[in-house]
């Protein structure tokens, strides 16, 4: 998944309100390339996963700039963020948050936890057990938290991007394939080409101090307006049954793998959907192609297939069986 075509900026004033939330969008990555080195995929992902009111699971070694990735988009969109670190004591409560008892009123009254927020970092999640990781599914899935019978609704926009390491698995409690199937993307965050750990390295040396974005520069370009403009014209993008038909032929092809235990689930197939949806409309086309199809395919489906354990031992991976169901798929003309 690259990164789709920019907008010239001296045209934005010319277009439409679509064309201008688009454009406003696309200017995200100039803004948080001014904190984060490379990483294109991975923030177009996150435009895509807010287009589809959807959540992102970030995987990629320590040091590669997830959290700071997180933290750039906020501000560029001037979105509250909050950060949990997940560890193995993390109880539910310190991320719904609980009823605190009120001395002065002798009253029970709510206090939100983390999760009341915009962009929500939930940083190593596989770190905590599964009762912890569980209590982000309501909130996921409903966009509420209900405590003591009560829901409360979250914010609007809402997104869990919540981060794991592809390494040191000892002491990690491995997501549930139920958790798993309620993000929308499993994006992958490399580690940078020699001259983008060049630029790092000039950049921390010429005074970047990772923790300040002001003094980085990062200024807000886009805001909640403009991803309520661009969700509905995503929401106007046309798909024709020969597309979504595509879509339901990849999603099947996957349950029929001998490589697999587990293929994609219809709630899979709806996400990859989406997804595509919202990539035709960022490279800026009202319709959606097979190639949006295919660009979308690894991210959406890589956390929604469960390898045989003879296959894993064979070096098959996940990404290796969508792209031979992708080769194999025939392509509606």
């Amino acid at each position: 998944m690259s990164a789709p075509p920019p907008v010239p900026a001296d045209t934005t004033e010319l277009l439409g309100n679509g064309d201008t939330a688009r454009a406003s969008l696309e200017a995200l990555r100039s803004e948080i390339a001014k904190a984060v080195v490379g990483q294109d995929p991975a923030v177009t992902g996150l435009v895509v996963a807010l287009l589809c009111r959807g959540h992102v699971l970030l995987e990629g070694v320590p040091g590669v700039a997830k959290t700071l990735l997180v933290r750039a988009l906020a501000a560029s969109l001037e979105l509250d963020t909050k950060r949990v670190q997940f560890t193995p004591d993390l109880m539910p409560s310190d991320v719904t948050g609980s009823l605190v008892y009120d001395a002065r009123t002798a009253e029970f009254s709510f206090q939100p936890g983390p999760v009341f927020t915009n962009l929500l970092l939930a940083d190593e999640i596989n770190r905590t057990p599964p009762k912890t990781q569980s209590s982000l599914l309501e909130a996921m899935e409903e966009r509420q938290v209900t405590v003591d019978g009560t829901p409360r609704q979250l914010p609007d926009p809402f997104l869990v991007a919540a981060t794991q390491n592809p390494v040191e698995y000892e002491g990690t409690y491995p997501l549930p394939e139920a958790q798993l199937d309620r993000f929308l993307l499993k994006l992958t965050v490399p580690l940078p080409s020699r001259e983008e750990e060049i630029s790092v390295l000039t950049r921390h040396s010429d005074g970047f101090d990772p923790r300040d974005l002001k003094s980085a520069g990062i200024r807000p370009v886009a805001g909640p307006a403009d991803l309520e403009t661009a969700r509905n014209a995503v929401a106007r993008t046309k798909v024709s049954p020969e597309i979504a038909g595509y879509v339901v032929d990849i999603c099947r092809a996957t349950r029929e793998s001998p490589s697999l235990s587990l293929g994609v689930s219809p709630r899979g197939a709806t996400a990859l959907l989406s997804t595509a949806r919202a990539w035709a409309w960022l490279t800026g086309r009202d319709y959606v192609i097979p190639d949006d199809v295919k660009a979308l395919a690894l991210p959406t489906l890589r956390h929604r297939i469960q390898l045989r354990p003879e296959a894993e031992m064979e070096g098959v991976t996940p990404d290796s069986v969508i792209t031979a169901v992708l080769a194999h798929v025939p392509v509606p003309r």
